[in-house]
């Protein structure tokens, strides 16, 4: 599923405007950004968390050249399911 097949199935369901039903969708995926940008845990239940993992830096080599380089430090967002979300999808329910 893609953003564009998300906001036409909210327009059709929720009986919105597809304007409208984008600027929903647009609205959580930045506010969940911002919070990931601040290092805030997002938890929906029933589904999953989203967490920032720290990386610490490392030394890496290039595949290509063999080059050492240094890999800085980064945090990368990291999903969890939920076990309601693991239960349904191995039930098949949908």
């Amino acid at each position: 599923m893609t953003k564009a097949d998300l906001i036409n199935l909210i327009s059709e369901k929720a009986g919105i405007t597809r304007v409208k039903s984008e600027t929903v969708v647009n609205t959580i995926f930045d506010s969940m950004v911002e919070s990931l940008m601040k290092d805030d845990r997002i938890e929906i239940r029933g589904f999953g968390s989203f967490v920032n993992r720290k990386y610490d830096a490392y030394k890496g080599r290039n595949p290509r050249t063999g080059e050492v380089i240094n890999v800085e430090e980064k945090k990368l967002p990291f999903f969890k399911v939920g076990k309601e979300l693991k239960d349904d999808i191995n039930k098949g329910k949908s």
